[in-house]
């Protein structure tokens, strides 16, 4: 079999680079191990967080670092068997977070942030996926007001620089939008530009329809298999070899079963995640996004019953599950809302692939013709899924990309 592209990876970034690639009258396959939107892009807290142009960046304050060492926090968990493979990445996370640098990475960041919604609602609208989506915003809560009252300063601040709108809530105001928490909050901070997506693995699908009415194909392969041809590239699936010109490696956390074999040595890290969902008790609705600020956990009402997200987890990607920030998060959560049982068998775990400078690597490949790079997302795979594939498709076909993606490029890296 034959194509123009192939796409490895069919997570929310490799769905959304083949959709953009079949709109454009490419032949595209699109492989994966698994189905579609079965890895990270599963289990995500369904934000489009347009919001977000400021990266999660590495605590600076002694402090902090030392609360952190602590290890018994909800929004960050590590193995300390895990810390010599991960301390090389830590360690450049950590100096790029700096505040001055931080502030001109957030600059390069936030382009690709600034058309998230933008992105997503073309292809929501052409997936006929508007029932998935919910233009509400989110809702920080904050238990005290110290922390309420940085939180605006920021907010403010991202207002004046990015055009961000948002909302301060007072108790009453919060009680009013949410009648079912407790009253252990002093307030909130609404943002209003988000989007949130009540079932992200739909949206995921939705996408890969779209895909395929324009032509495009799925099929099960291991990304192992890549192998450069005389013309291109090919890669085995479960239906025999198929061959392209182009390749586009979004594998996330796993992009290096592929970049490593080919000579590149990205510095990669991983921060794994964990979600169970709930019912409710005494018919308490959750009418929104909303997060324990003080806490770092969050709670969103989807489809399939209320999910409760935790925060970073260091660790070997491939180790086992560990989710006591699950279980402390949980705890928690049930003094201030009334959650009832677990809906699940068991805690779901993803792994969000993260650069040092806390950017995605999105382009060509330096050194091999027609490898295109387009992971390292962190926790912004969903909210920039579209942005990413529609600059990597643009660049394919030879278009001038829609945004300008100099700072995103592989080669800003010693590979």
């Amino acid at each position: 079999m034959t194509a123009d592209a192939i796409v490895l990876g069919a997570g929310i970034i490799g769905v959304s680079t083949a959709v953009h690639l079949a709109q454009r009258g490419k032949s595209v396959v699109l492989v994966d191990r698994r189905g579609p939107g079965e890895e990270t892009s599963y289990g995500n807290a369904g934000l489009i967080q347009r919001e977000g142009v400021v990266p999660y960046g590495f605590p600076q304050q002694i402090g902090m670092i030392l609360r952190y060492a602590l290890n018994n926090r909800i929004d960050a968990h590590y193995h300390a068997r895990a810390l010599p493979s991960v301390a090389r990445f830590l360690s450049r996370y950590w100096w790029n977070s700096n505040v001055s640098r931080h502030k001109v990475i957030a600059r390069a960041y936030a382009p690709l942030i600034e058309h998230s919604i933008a992105e997503h609602a073309a292809l929501v609208e052409a997936a006929d996926a508007g029932h998935l989506i919910r233009k509400e915003g989110w809702t920080e809560i904050f238990r005290t007001n110290a922390k309420r009252d940085g939180e605006l300063r920021e907010a403010g601040r991202l207002q004046q620089d990015y055009g961000l709108s948002f909302e301060a809530l007072d108790a009453r105001q919060l009680a009013d939008r949410e009648p079912h928490l407790s009253g252990d909050f002093v307030g909130g901070l609404r943002w209003n530009d988000p989007w949130s997506v009540v079932d992200p693995h739909g949206l995921t699908l939705a996408y890969v329809k779209l895909m395929e009415r324009h032509g495009g194909s799925l099929a099960r392969g291991d990304a192992a298999s890549l192998q450069p041809t005389a013309t291109g590239w090919s890669v085995m699936t479960e239906t025999g070899r198929v061959e392209a010109k182009d390749v586009v490696v979004a594998l996330g956390p796993w992009s290096d079963t592929v970049t490593r074999p080919l000579g590149y040595d990205f510095l990669v890290g991983v921060k794994r995640g964990y979600h169970m969902h709930y019912g409710t008790r005494n018919n308490a609705v959750l009418n929104g996004w909303i997060m324990d600020a003080e806490r770092g956990y969050l709670l969103a009402p989807m489809r399939q019953g209320i999910r409760l997200t935790t925060g970073a987890e260091f660790a070997v990607r491939d180790a086992p599950k560990t989710p006591v920030q699950l279980q402390r998060a949980e705890a928690m959560a049930r003094t201030v809302f009334p959650l009832g049982d677990r809906l699940d068998k068991e805690a779901w775990m993803g792994a969000r692939p993260c650069t040092p400078d806390m950017m995605p690597v999105i382009g060509k490949a330096p050194r091999h013709r027609g490898l295109w790079f387009a992971f390292g997302h962190a926790h912004h795979g969903l909210t920039l899924g579209p942005v990413t594939g529609r600059a990597v498709a643009e660049m394919i076909c030879g278009e001038t990309p829609f945004i300008d993606t100099t700072a995103y490029r592989p080669d800003r890296f010693r590979i």
